[in-house]
């Protein structure tokens, strides 16, 4: 039970050094709930400036619109979204996401939002090419369910920092966060984002430990 309690200290006392020292992350960025939708396909496994070029090939023809997305072929949204990587696959994905709004919610996403997390996670984790941490993007930052996100460099961080086991389960590490946090979307959108902000200024493959802000916690 004492420890814990000390995991539970310890995991919001990296969040607020964390936060002290970097401040508001301002993520996800983008102008519209759907917007973030699609930036979630659309960065797996790639670097965010890939995602934000083919984000804005699309705002230029106007097409952050699911029905003029639905409207497109397949192939089409593929060149359209090239600069994200993998682009043939992230384009099936995404016609298979649009799909599911336009079917199940109209795509109204206010009224989706009116469902529980975990009703949503469920049908979410049904569409082709959505995986937990995809979803679970999806969840906190366009519908603003109090859902902790977990990546790879999550993993990492605190897997050096001997509060989890880098191998364990996805749901495993989740259930860690969320059960030593305030059930706060809000705090666990700011804590992934300044998690993701520490892992590429520090926490890197070959971490730079001495200057990391967390280091002696």
């Amino acid at each position: 039970m004492a420890d814990s309690k000390k995991k539970s200290i310890r995991v919001s006392k990296i969040y607020q050094t964390l936060y002290d020292f970097y401040g508001t992350q301002h993520w996800w960025p983008a102008d519209s709930k759907l917007e973030i939708i699609i930036g979630a396909i659309l960065t797996q496994n790639t670097a965010w400036q890939n995602v934000e070029k083919a984000v804005s090939n699309l705002k230029k023809r106007r097409l952050i619109d699911l029905k003029k997305l639905s409207k497109l072929p397949v192939s089409q949204i593929g060149k359209l979204i090239r600069a994200s990587g993998f682009y043939k696959i992230k384009a099936k994905r995404l016609k298979a996401v649009i799909d599911f709004l336009l079917k199940e919610y109209n795509g109204n996403l206010s009224q989706m939002k009116k469902k529980r997390w975990q009703e949503l996670r469920a049908e979410l984790l049904q569409v082709y090419g959505i995986g937990q941490e995809t979803a679970d993007s999806i969840l906190l930052y366009a519908l603003d369910k109090p859902v902790f996100v977990i990546d790879a460099y999550t993993r990492r961080i605190f897997s050096r920092h001997h509060l989890i086991d880098r191998n364990s389960k996805y749901s495993e590490i989740q259930r860690f966060f969320m059960s030593n946090l305030p059930k706060s979307k809000n705090i666990y959108q700011e804590y992934h984002a300044l998690l993701v902000k520490l892992a590429k200024d520090f926490c890197r493959t070959k971490p730079k430990c001495e200057q990391c802000p967390i280091n002696k916690i």
